[in-house]
């Protein structure tokens, strides 16, 4: 399914609504302008295989991009638009990309952006003129609006975060199918366990180019449903624009709902949440007090999901499983689970290791680096593959994450998870962020450091440290309690909630 299918049926529907604004994107104009994108794509000379990437904010015009790649057969590549102009050229580059669509509303990143990637051979820009890129609105008006005879299925071709390094492209094989047939797994998955339908309302607060919204958006129009997307996300928009447009689905990050919950009692129930079944959230571990929370003010319509860019498995919980499993991401809904030690041998039940998903078969690859996809892969079972995170089953065949194995402490020989810490930190009243991980240490090695963004108003200093200190010590094991506290003005997470914790670790040696 694609939209052409719907422009068909339900033709001035809603397919995409920008919250903040009301602006709407129909059915018909989606089917008819990815057509006409897709036509002026092929003029250009792309052809099936090739890559289109997209630098945007969030936009209408982002998913007009997006459905012209795919009902090409070419890959699209959304490109972080928080990157600086070196780290946007370096994915434009590295993938390849034949054609660049920037928006206008990026400032001066675009025109830098042009300057450093000269193997572009098609450059459009929408939403106002840029220098160095042809006219988006011009090309559409030019282009054809005929349907080819056969338009080829496209997939993304999507940059990992890159929390620990240069992000990688995670490039899968296309679709042995065309664009309307069926095989969509995530159109499956979303309509038998999530209730998505052509009624869905998903609304998506999150920045377009990460990898869950943009692939449950496109899920969302593949079925027939309306898409509302924030221009950008803030606690109480979100919760009006669930009342304003009567939200049936969303998806979030842990840290939404931190800074949901921290909003004050009289806002947080000032809006008509009635309309809302379905809260999806993943991409980061959520602290057990922050989902407990959220179940409590939502009531059990959670439902969290383990899964990666990459695809290699997918585990899924729903509120009353997880609480009767406090801190689990579920059991595998694609795949099975293996926990591994170091070695590669299968850990039993209760046991932390590497965790790794074995599948039929897992196709993908990191683009330009065959040493990183290999080391993806178990030594022994070419069909199991890992992100390297680290994590246990439990007797019943539940998943639980510990953290990435990257960002293990080993203090005096033990080993200590930073997001457990991180976990009974993160309701602070008077914390904002908080990060914690492994710092040098003459005599154990490695030191348990805490480094806290305090709330606003909130003073830092030596009577802050010594409560967070005490609040932590009051909650884990003493050996797990940080030594000591650092703040900083602003913690680096990506939009998406990823903490990039490789930027904080640097400042310490590591």
């Amino acid at each position: 399914m694609y939209p052409g299918v719907h422009a068909v049926t339900t033709p001035d529907k809603p397919a995409l609504i920008m919250a903040g604004s009301g602006e709407v994107l129909t059915y018909r104009e989606l089917d008819e302008r990815s057509l006409r994108l897709s036509n002026a794509l092929r003029a250009a000379g792309l052809s099936k295989g090739d890559v289109v990437a997209v630098l945007s904010d969030n936009d209408l015009h982002a998913y007009e991009v997006y459905w012209a790649a795919v009902r090409s057969g070419m890959y699209l590549c959304a490109v972080n638009s928080h990157l600086q102009p070196d780290e946007v050229a370096y994915i434009v580059n590295d993938s390849g990309a034949s054609a660049l669509v920037v928006s206008a509303g990026l400032g001066a990143l675009p025109e830098q952006v042009a300057e450093l990637t000269s193997g572009v051979r098609l450059r459009l820009a929408y939403g106002g003129p840029v220098a160095g890129y042809g006219d988006y609105e011009q090309a559409l008006a030019t282009a054809s609006t005929e349907v080819p005879p056969v338009q080829p299925c496209g997939a993304d071709l999507l940059y990992s975060s890159g929390t620990t390094g240069r992000p990688k492209g995670i490039r899968p094989e296309l679709p042995d199918r065309q664009v309307h047939e069926p095989g969509n797994i995530l159109v499956d998955l979303l309509r038998g366990f999530y209730g998505f339908d052509e009624d869905t309302v998903y609304l998506s607060p999150a920045p377009v180019y990460h990898a869950a919204p943009l692939r449950y958006c496109a899920t969302v129009h593949a079925i027939g449903g309306t898409v509302v997307m924030m221009e950008r996300f803030d606690p109480e928009q979100a919760l009006r624009a669930i009342e304003r447009y009567e939200v049936t689905h969303s998806q979030w990050v842990p840290t939404m709902f931190v800074r949901m919950l921290k909003l004050d009692e009289q806002t947080r129930h000032r809006h008509d949440l009635s309309s809302h079944r379905n809260a999806v959230h993943a991409a980061a571990p959520c602290p057990i007090e922050v989902k407990r929370a959220m179940i409590e003010w939502w009531g059990p319509i959670l439902q969290e999901y383990y899964s990666s860019t990459e695809g290699i498995g997918m585990t899924m919980i729903d509120s009353a499983q997880w609480l009767e499993k406090p801190g689990s991401v579920g059991r595998p809904l694609l795949g099975v689970v293996r926990v591994c030690d170091d070695a590669g041998d299968e850990l039993p039940a209760g046991e932390v290791g590497t965790v790794f998903f074995e599948r039929d078969e897992i196709e993908f690859e990191y683009l330009g680096d065959p040493e990183k996809t290999r080391s993806a892969k178990h030594p022994a079972h070419l069909n199991w593959a890992t992100t390297g995170d680290l994590g246990y089953l439990d007797e019943d065949g539940y998943l639980f994450l510990t953290d990435r194995k990257a960002f293990m402490i080993i203090s005096g020989g033990v080993n200590i998870y930073p997001q457990e810490v991180e976990d009974v930190l993160a309701l602070h009243p008077s914390i904002l962020d908080v990060a914690v991980f492994g710092v040098p240490d003459p005599e154990m090695g490695e030191a348990v450091k805490a480094v806290v963004q305090p709330a606003p108003g909130v003073r830092p200093g030596p009577e802050l440290e010594r409560q967070i200190i005490d609040h932590a010590r009051e909650r884990v094991a003493h050996y797990k309690v940080p030594r000591s506290v650092d703040f900083v003005d602003e913690m680096p997470r990506t939009p998406t909630g990823k903490l990039v914790k490789g930027k904080l670790k640097a400042r310490y040696g590591n």
